[in-house]
């Protein structure tokens, strides 16, 4: 696996931005997706833990890390929302993978952009087992910088082309229409959440306040809907209120992370929820009938991270999008990482 072994290849933002553009958004999503649900159907082979958070008043910091036992990968994001009040990005990332077999650094790359990617590829993986067969309008409640990602995954998963469109602050909502429009969307602005969810059969929430909020509340929610809940994703943020919780059929990703951090905390902590790969592995059940209220309680896990990176990792070559990066020390001889150090220095040094 490793060539030149104090080589690594980063990928940059820029490199980011021209293998999107190279392989399509939507193509990007759907191969992500794929890979996704690979490495759900392998749950049980990987080294799981809630992510590692350092919480702050302004926000919090994570790693998130896993392994398969050949690759081992972490993912570093942080999630400020009063950011945005700066003209800086609420959420930023990078990521790592190595080999296992050595330890050795096998990919860095720009997490910002691809977290964005595998976020609204995971969300359209789970809707294409829980949400209504046949779902065609969408309702993308918190208009910001993850909404135009979730579009273009459940279109190019499930070919949801209906958007109605709500947020708090107008300007996302007119942000996010520009952005998708002449995309072949049908797009309808909203001027309440209420509004939106009218006639949509699936709802992703997306908001940024890290606080306990009621996006959904029990009256909006009617029968047979799918709820894609992505914001709430730290301790003492939530979207849902709790009654619709209680109404729906939970799925996630990792419950003891889940149960920390996503809408559930509202819950008794042994309320019953249904773990998300084992539906992909056909271990259980997803929706059932057609008034089942379905929901999937997203606050992101490590093995998401680590099937993006495996998928960008095998794409890069071909496509030339990233630089060799010079990050690891690799001495003639193991043991003599001084004489290494020594023998780099300037000549007159060397002599002195």
């Amino acid at each position: 696996m490793i060539q030149q072994l104090n080589v690594v290849p980063f990928v940059s933002v820029d490199h980011m931005m021209k293998l999107v553009h190279a392989i399509g958004i939507e193509r990007m999503l759907s191969d992500i997706a794929a890979y996704i649900e690979q490495d759900f159907r392998r749950w049980e082979i990987f080294d799981k833990t809630p992510r590692i958070a350092s919480h702050s008043l302004e926000g919090v910091i994570e790693l998130m890390p896993t392994s398969d036992g050949k690759l081992y990968g972490f993912k570093y994001v942080n999630g400020h929302p009063k950011n945005m009040k700066a003209g800086l990005q609420t959420v930023t990332a990078f990521g790592l993978l190595s080999d296992v077999a050595t330890g050795y650094p096998v990919l860095l790359s720009e997490m910002t952009i691809l977290t964005a990617l595998r976020t609204a590829a995971m969300s359209a993986v789970a809707a294409r087992h829980l949400a209504p067969k046949n779902a065609a309008t969408m309702a993308i409640i918190g208009n910001g910088a993850q909404s135009e990602f979730q579009a273009f995954a459940f279109r190019a998963l499930l070919g949801i082309e209906n958007l109605r469109l709500y947020d708090v602050d107008p300007a996302a909502t007119e942000k996010c229409a520009r952005n998708l429009a002449r995309r072949g969307f049908r797009i309808t602005r909203c001027a309440t959440a209420m509004e939106a969810v009218e006639g949509a059969e699936i709802v992703t929430t997306v908001t940024a306040d890290k606080q306990y909020a009621t996006i959904l509340t029990d009256n909006m929610v009617g029968a047979g809907i799918h709820i894609n809940a992505v914001g709430g994703d730290c301790p003492g943020k939530t979207e849902i209120h709790r009654d619709v919780l209680l109404r729906s059929s939970i799925f996630v990703e990792y419950p003891p992370q889940t149960r920390i951090e996503g809408d559930i905390q509202q819950l008794d902590p042994d309320h019953p929820v249904e773990e998300l790969w084992k539906v992909i592995a056909g271990e259980a059940q997803g929706r059932t009938d057609s008034s089942q209220i379905t929901l999937f309680d997203s606050v992101g896990f490590a093995i998401e991270d680590f099937s993006a990176l495996r998928y960008v990792h095998e794409r890069i070559r071909e496509a030339g999008t990233y630089v060799d990066l010079d990050l690891i020390a690799d001495p003639d001889d193991p043991r003599d990482l001084f004489g290494m150090l020594m023998r780099a220095a300037p000549s007159s040094a060397a002599a002195a």
